[in-house]
């Protein structure tokens, strides 16, 4: 059902049925958190009535509330999290997200450390450490956790990941340098190829660029974004045609993404 007035009068009625378990009415409110976010708080709050120390309803009732403002809730929900399961970093992380949608950084990144001290071995808690680490300007800190993870991440990635602090730095050489380092070590990774791009192009080498993004967009062609840069360098090069042809190229491998397309790649 697309309509989500129709998925709530359907999905609603689990709140009244003694066979439902709180996996059933957790799913029933994720159904309807977007476009019916009271029904999906009434249905989360049933199924904490009949498991109340599943930590999965927990995190769910907290992103309901924080997506209707419901400061106290949301905070009492986190807090529960907590308690249930203290070295989990879910709720953590959750604060995190919900921090980094209100543009506080300094918050984000306190409760991604927090996340980390918990789960320093979860390579997906170290790399948002990292990179968060970097949004608040302390590159160097950044750098050395991902060094950390290097042996789990892979030594490409991490280059990856340390050429994008460089050139959050503005130090788009360095950044070069990794991100070629990263597609030496392992020529078939995508995001490799795709910075290695971006970062020629800021540094003058509009060949380079194009090269590393064709490569990129060759190996994951699924993704549009290579292709998308590759049009963008384009038009900022003044070359109509080349751009008119890599925009045909998009139209034609995305076309139920159309206007996604027209976005990143605006022809004359």
């Amino acid at each position: 059902m697309t309509n989500a007035t129709e998925r709530a009068q359907q999905l609603k009625k689990l709140k009244e049925n003694r066979k439902a378990t709180g996996a059933n009415l957790r799913e029933a409110a994720e159904l309807l958190k977007e476009g019916a976010p009271l029904d999906a708080y009434e249905l989360a709050k049933e199924a904490e009535r009949r498991e109340p120390r599943e930590l999965e309803t927990q995190l769910l009732l907290a992103r309901v509330c924080h997506g209707q403002r419901m400061n106290r809730c949301e905070e009492e929900s986190l807090a529960k999290a907590e308690e249930l399961a203290p070295g989990d970093p879910r709720a953590d992380l959750l604060r995190a997200d919900f921090a980094e949608r209100d543009g506080n950084v300094e918050g984000a990144l306190k409760a991604v450390k927090k996340a980390y001290e918990k789960a320093p071995g979860e390579v997906g808690v170290g790399l948002r450490y990292g990179r968060q680490l970097s949004a608040a300007g302390r590159g160097e800190e950044a750098i050395e956790v991902f060094r950390k993870l290097e042996k789990d991440l892979g030594r490409a990635r991490a280059r990856v990941e340390e050429g994008l602090v460089r050139a959050a730095q503005g130090r788009m050489e360095e950044a070069r340098e990794l991100f070629e380092k990263a597609v030496a070590e392992d020529p078939r990774l995508p995001m490799g190829h795709y910075h290695l791009g971006m970062a020629a192009y800021r540094v003058g080498d509009v060949e380079g660029a194009e090269e590393a993004l064709r490569e990129a967009d060759r190996l994951d062609m699924s993704d549009m974004r290579a292709l998308a840069a590759l049009c963008e360098i384009q038009r900022q090069t003044g070359r109509m045609d080349d751009m008119r042809a890599t925009r045909m190229d998009l139209e034609r491998r995305f076309p139920e993404r159309m206007d996604a397309v027209r976005s990143a790649c605006r022809t004359p």
